[in-house]
């Protein structure tokens, strides 16, 4: 009995010796591989990043204006009798627009003719009768009083000639303005009355109102501190708008005026954009978004977007490829978005290799690398 336990023991012993024996090799080949793993470097892909000139725009809301605006009021009182434009249609300067009843302007001309006429006639009398006084004052046949009394007479026919004269051009001029025409080229507007309409000289409301769209302006409010970044010289002066639906307009505006005043109440400045507007899709009162230029950077770094990362503390970092293919993990600050791109403020400089693909796979190597070991990267740079 007792031999036949100790052959039992004997095999329970084996056997379970084979098992560590095979566990121990398993493991070895486990520690091997993840050894293997380890020790081949992530593909990882790097542009270069380098410094280029940038100009900067902002998008600021703008209102389009008119180049030219004239309301059109009458100027002497009277019934409309003709209009002779089309609602909406172009006008040139100096096209007739509205007929108002010239009978009574008419009679005051004829009437003043008349005045001029008795003041001329008066004056070739008092003149006569001086010049006949001055000759007998030389006999002695009259006093000097007289004389001079003829002189003054003259002198008063003579001005009341140019008063005359005065009040007949004032009747022409009112006569005149019975024809109301276009002071400016442009749209004209809807007429505010009709054939039969008594106006006044100088009424309130206007009869209607021609816009010059061709060009036209777009007035910017932009705040007061970018001024002076406006008056570097090699800033261009170029704008662009899209329109309210956010169609791009096709046109390339000219940055032509800045006021010289601000708004107290929003800290702006008004800024005024000339556009051709060849096809009249600006109109006055529209609103535009505007890219207007805001400054200009000589050594402006961008970094693509997928290579910033943002931390879950709220800092932004990039993954550089630096000496010896080793990975660096720098901390950068970013301003603005261009394109597909970051503006990078601080903590890149031209030459720095950022990395932009294989990020995940070097974020894993890091989290099975013991803390403080460098990592080692395997880079190819990416096609831009």
């Amino acid at each position: 009995m007792g031999t036949l336990f100790s052959t039992f023991r004997l095999r329970h012993i084996a056997v379970v010796s084979a098992l560590l024996t095979v566990l121990a090799g398993c493991s070895e080949q486990e520690a091997g591989g993840a050894q293997g793993a380890q020790s081949q470097p992530p593909a990882v892909g790097y542009i270069t990043v380098s410094s280029q000139r940038l100009e900067l725009t902002d998008t600021l809301p703008g209102r389009v204006s008119a180049y030219r605006t004239a309301e059109i009021r009458p100027q002497v009182n009277g019934i409309i009798l003709e209009r002779f434009f089309d609602e909406g249609a172009h006008v040139n300067e100096g096209d007739k627009l509205y007929q108002i009843d010239p009978t009574l302007y008419k009679a005051n001309v004829e009437s003043a003719k008349a005045q001029l006429a008795v003041a001329k006639a008066n004056a070739y009398a008092a003149n006569l009768t001086a010049k006949r006084y001055k000759e007998l004052a030389t006999k002695s046949a009259i006093s000097d009083q007289e004389v001079d009394d003829s002189e003054a007479n003259a002198k008063q026919a003579d001005a009341q000639v140019k008063a005359a004269e005065a009040a007949l051009r004032t009747a022409q001029v009112n006569l005149s303005y019975t024809e109301i025409t276009a002071p400016i080229s442009g749209i004209i507007g809807r007429s505010t009355i009709t054939e039969g309409a008594l106006v006044s000289a100088q009424q309130a409301n206007p009869l209607t109102v021609i816009r010059q769209l061709q060009p036209t302006y777009v007035d910017i409010k932009r705040p007061a501190a970018s001024l002076i970044r406006m008056k570097n010289p090699d800033l261009s002066r170029d704008v662009t708008v899209e329109l309210d639906d956010g169609t791009p307009y096709g046109e390339t505006g000219q940055l032509k005026f800045a006021d010289v005043s601000v708004d107290e109440g929003t800290g702006s400045v008004n800024v005024r954009v000339l556009f051709e507007n060849k096809d009249n899709t600006l109109l006055p009162g529209m609103f535009v978004r505007a890219q207007v230029p805001s400054a200009l950077i000589e050594d402006a770094i961008l970094a693509p977007q997928a290579a910033v990362i943002r931390q879950p503390t709220g800092e932004t970092v990039v993954y550089l490829v630096g000496e010896d293919n080793q990975l660096q993990v720098h901390n950068v600050k970013v301003t603005r978005a261009i394109g597909d791109k970051w503006l990078v403020q601080s903590g890149l400089q031209e030459g720095d290799r950022v990395i932009i693909s294989g990020l995940q796979q070097v974020q894993m190597a890091q989290r099975m690398s013991p803390p403080g070991t460098p990592l080692t990267v395997n880079p190819e740079e990416a096609k831009r």
